[in-house]
C-alpha cells in the first residue's frame, strides 16, 4: 500500500502535539485521548509510519487536528504572523533606502514601535548596518549559486543521520574536522552499516561519485522564486506564489509544510490558510530554504528582502517558520552589498525579527556560544543539549541557531562555514545550503571558492522546474542579476 509521506492524518497528529508544546497550547487532555484510542507518536524521521491506521483513528486524527487549531496559544501576541504585527514588535526595523538617503541610518528605530524583549533576548544592535550598494555584478551571485549548491551537496549523504554518526563517518577517513566531501572509500563495514549513507543521495553525492549538481528542493526553490521574479516581479502575492507551484512545481517534489500546503491548495483553501489548516509543519525549514534569491536581488534593502520573504514563507509557514526565512532574506540581503563582515550581516538579520520571540531568543544563544566557545563540537553539543528532545531535526529553530554559530564562528570563511554548518547535523543539505550561500556572497567571486568545492560540479544543474535542468550556474547568474537590477 502507498504510504505518502507528510500528509497521513494519524502521523500528522503526533507532530501537532509537538508543535502545541512549543507554542504554548494545553494539549494534554487531547494528547490523552489519542494515546488511549490506540495512537502512535510521530515518526522520527521518516515521513510516514510503516503500517496504515484503522479508519477510526485516521478519522479521530483528522478531529483532534481541528480540535488542536481551535486551542489558545500563549505564544500568539508575542510571535504574531501578519507583517504589521511583526513590525510592530521589530523597534529596530530597518528602514528604506528612500531614508537612508535622508540621512536616517539602516536599522534606526522608529518611534513608538516595539519594546524591551520579554524572554527573547536582547534587542539586535543597529551600529555598523549596511547601507545601500550597487547591484553585485553577475560574478557575485555565480559565487552565491556555487555555494548553496556546495553546501547541499556536501550536506546530502548525511541528511537525517545522527551527530554520532555523521561524525564517525568522517573521522573514518580522516575527514574530521570536515574538510572535504564525505567518501565511502575507507569507510569500515560494520560503521556503513549501523549508519548507511542518506539512500537518495548518496549515489550523486559522494566525493567519488559527483558528477554535477544533483536535483534538490534547496535548489530547486531558488529556481522557483526566480521565475517568480520573472514573471510577476517584486511586487509579486503570496496567491503568485501558489499559482506558480501549481503550474511548475511536481507535488513529488515538496515535503512537509510545503507538501501540507500543496494539498491544501488543491482542496480549495487559499493563502494564509494554507499553512494553518493540518499543518504540523509550519514552524520547520522549509521557508527558510527558500529565502535566498528573495536576499540576492534586494542587496542593500534588508527590509525589502524580508518583506518578500514574508510573502512566499505564509504561503506554508506561521511565526517562528516566517521568522526563519526572514532573518536569511535579510542577511544576505546585508551581505550581497559586498561591504559588511558576516557579523554585521547577522546583526541586520536580526531586525526583521520579533524580540519576543523564540527564534530570536535560540539565535542570541547561538552567537554567544560561537563567540565564547573556541571548540565547534563542544558548541554543536550545547546545542544539541538544548533543543534536540523538544524539536524535530527539520524544525527551523535548532537549524537557523546552528547556521549562525556555523557562521559566527567560521568568521567569514567559505570552507569553515559549510563544514561547521554541516558537520552540526540536523537538516545537514538545507544548512550547509544557506551557510554556503552568504559565505560565498562574501567570499566575492566563484574564483575565491576553492576549487576541490567547485570544479565537482561542472558548471551544471540538475532540476525538475521549468527549463533550468542542466543550467550553468553562470547562466543561473545571469538571469537573477537581471531581475536584481530592474527597477
Amino acid at each position: 500500500m502507498l504510504r505518502l509521506t507528510w500528509v497521513q492524518p494519524e502521523d500528522l497528529l503526533g507532530h501537532e502535539l509537538r508543535q502545541a508544546v512549543l507554542d504554548g497550547r494545553e494539549a494534554c487532555l487531547i494528547a490523552a485521548r489519542w494515546k488511549a484510542a490506540g495512537g502512535q507518536e510521530a515518526p522520527l524521521s521518516a515521513g510516514a509510519s510503516p503500517d496504515p491506521s484503522s479508519r477510526y483513528l485516521r478519522q479521530l486524527a483528522k478531529d483532534l487536528l481541528d480540535e488542536l487549531a481551535d486551542l489558545p496559544s500563549k505564544s500568539e501576541e508575542a510571535e504574531p504572523t501578519d507583517l504589521a504585527s511583526i513590525k510592530a514588535l521589530c523597534p529596530a526595523w530597518p528602514l528604506s533606502p528612500l531614508s537612508l538617503r535622508a540621512g536616517v541610518p539602516l536599522g534606526a528605530a522608529r518611534v513608538g514601535a516595539g519594546g524591551p524583549p520579554s524572554g527573547g533576548g536582547t534587542p539586535p544592535a543597529r551600529a555598523s548596518a549596511p547601507t545601500p550598494t550597487a547591484t553585485p555584478t553577475q560574478a557575485n551571485y555565480e559565487a552565491a549559486w556555487l555555494g548553496r549548491a556546495i553546501g547541499c551537496l556536501l550536506g546530502k549523504p548525511v541528511e537525517k543521520l545522527p551527530l554520532e554518526a555523521i561524525r564517525a563517518l568522517a573521522r573514518s577517513t580522516g575527514n574530521w574536522p570536515l574538510n572535504a566531501y564525505f567518501t565511502a572509500k575507507g569507510v569500515p563495514e560494520p560503521l556503513l552499516e549501523a549508519h548507511p549513507w542518506n539512500r537518495r543521495s548518496a549515489p550523486t553525492s559522494l566525493a567519488e561519485n559527483i558528477d554535477g549538481m544533483p536535483e534538490d528542493d534547496d535548489l530547486n526553490y531558488p529556481l522557483l522564486n526566480l521565475l517568480l521574479l520573472q514573471r510577476h516581479g517584486r511586487s509579486f502575492t503570496t496567491p503568485d506564489v501558489a499559482t506558480l507551484w501549481l503550474d511548475e512545481l511536481p507535488a513529488g517534489r515538496t515535503f512537509t509544510a510545503e507538501r501540507i500546503a500543496y494539498r491544501n491548495l488543491l482542496l480549495g483553501l487559499n493563502p494564509p490558510h494554507t499553512a494553518r489548516h493540518r499543518n504540523p509543519f509550519r514552524e520547520w525549514i522549509g521557508a527558510l530554504i527558500r529565502a535566498d534569491v528573495h536576499g540576492w536581488t534586494n542587496p542593500g534593502d534588508p527590509a525589502a528582502a524580508a518583506e518578500q520573504a514574508h510573502r512566499d514563507a505564509t504561503l506554508t509557514h506561521t511565526a517562528n517558520g516566517v521568522y526563519a526565512a526572514m532573518f536569511t532574506a535579510a542577511t544576505i540581503a546585508a551581505a550581497a552589498t559586498g561591504e559588511h563582515d558576516i557579523h554585521a550581516c547577522l546583526r541586520t538579520g536580526l531586525t526583521v525579527i520579533p524580540p519576543t520571540s523564540r527564534l530570536m531568543k535560540a539565535i542570541h544563544h547561538a552567537i554567544q556560544l560561537a563567540e565564547e566557545t573556541e571548540d565547534f563540537d563542544k558548541v554543536v553539543d550545547e546545542l544539541h543539549a538544548t533543543y534536540a528532545h523538544t524539536h524535530h531535526w527539520v524544525h527551523a529553530i535548532p537549524n537557523t541557531a546552528l547556521i549562525t554559530a556555523a557562521l559566527t564562528h567560521a568568521d567569514g570563511d567559505f570552507t569553515a562555514s559549510i563544514c561547521k554548518a554541516v558537520s552540526g547535523g540536523w537538516d545537514t543539505d538545507s544548512n550547509g545550503a544557506t551557510a554556503g550561500s552568504i559565505a560565498a556572497l562574501l567570499a566575492g567571486t566563484p574564483d575565491n571558492l576553492p576549487d576541490r568545492w567547485t570544479a565537482p560540479l561542472k558548471n551544471r544543474l540538475s532540476t525538475t522546474v521549468a527549463d533550468f535542468d542542466g543550467s550553468g550556474f553562470d547562466a543561473l547568474a545571469h538571469l537573477t542579476h537581471l531581475e536584481a537590477s530592474r527597477p
